[in-house]
């Protein structure tokens, strides 16, 4: 399904919104074959701002396990991935509730996906999301009642593709950062566990993303 761009709040800057959509959750992409082109080479002519999102009455309470929030088929996808070990650095619960999910063998070279799960109020979720997209070429858009902004690049050290994909909606920010790991689905099942009553996005495009 393709993406459409989206209104922004007359108090937030105006700004240009990258060409590519990036998909829902993203293919896998394989370690051995070279990836595409980069996917953050061009940007709109003409500014598109992020919209303003009614959030919910009710709060959302932050998760607290990392493989609660994922389908079968997901964990399926990350395998034998070794999950929070002491190696990749702090993970788990944090004190201030956040919770960090590292996906990643400690004796890879790139291979692993992060997700930061944690509280942000929407004035400074949407400044953020903002000027990742005026400064860093990101693209947004608005799906299961959330915004969504994403990228994704060549690394810059092997043939593959790294990316980083935020989701915010009701005063929580899912922050995901990969390379060459990014299994089909990821996202919109997070969001689904966080949001029992969202609907994931189907995915749209066979361009990465997490």
């Amino acid at each position: 399904m393709p993406r459409r761009p989206f209104l922004q709040v007359a108090t937030v800057a105006v700004i240009g919104i990258a060409a590519l959509a990036l998909s829902a959750c993203a293919p896998e992409t394989g370690g051995d074959a070279a990836p595409a082109s980069p996917s953050a080479a061009a940007t709109s002519a003409s500014p598109t701002p992020i919209p303003t999102i009614t959030p919910s009455a009710k709060p959302v309470t932050l998760p607290t396990d990392c493989r609660a929030l994922l389908s079968a088929d997901v964990l399926a996808q990350l395998g034998s991935t070794p999950l929070n070990d002491p190696a990749a650095g702090p993970s788990g619960t944090l004190d201030d509730g956040t919770l960090v999910c590292i996906w990643r063998d400690p004796a890879a070279d790139t291979t692993g996906l992060v997700t930061r799960i944690s509280a942000m109020d929407r004035g400074p979720a949407l400044d953020m999301l903002n000027d990742l997209v005026a400064t860093q070429g990101f693209s947004c858009y608005t799906p299961d009642d959330g915004t969504r902004c994403e990228k994704t690049w060549i690394n810059d050290t092997y043939p593959v593709n790294d990316g980083r994909t935020l989701f915010w909606r009701d005063g929580v920010l899912i922050d995901t950062q990969y390379s060459n790991l990014a299994p089909t689905g990821y996202t919109a099942s997070v969001i689904a566990s966080i949001f029992p009553a969202a609907t994931p996005s189907p995915t749209a495009s066979p361009s990465p993303s997490a």
